[in-house]
């Protein structure tokens, strides 16, 4: 058994795509038509468009896209963080919460500024 592991992953694979490539077809079919007054499309046709929307959101990179640039982005943030004195922590902090508005403070519920706000 453990021998057919790789020919049991290759039909597992050919199963998903398959699957995969139907119901975008089916979803688009009825869709795309009503909605767009777009063509009925066929099974190469939506095998075609998964490929392509691999290669533009995914890239043909096997790091898994993007996502070793986000982690490079945060090890060097990370870095500069422990770099800085707490003060300059807190300046900085400050500046991006200017920027961005609620920077690093994603668990805090929102400020509601409309409570100083009365309506007439």
């Amino acid at each position: 058994m453990k021998k057919f592991w790789f020919l049991k992953a290759i039909i597992l694979g050919i199963i998903a795509i398959t699957g995969v490539t139907f119901a975008l077809m089916f979803v688009w079919n009825g869709l795309i038509p009503d909605l767009f007054k777009g063509p009925l499309i066929t099974f190469p046709q939506a095998l075609g468009l998964l490929v392509l929307s691999k290669i533009l959101f995914h890239g043909f990179g096997c790091r898994g896209g993007h996502h070793w640039k986000r982690h490079q982005w945060k090890e060097r943030m990370q870095e500069k963080m422990s770099s800085m004195t707490p003060e300059e922590r807190e300046k900085f902090r400050e500046q991006w919460k200017q920027r961005c508005g609620r920077f690093g403070k994603w668990d805090e519920p929102a400020t509601k500024n409309s409570e100083t706000k009365t309506t007439d």
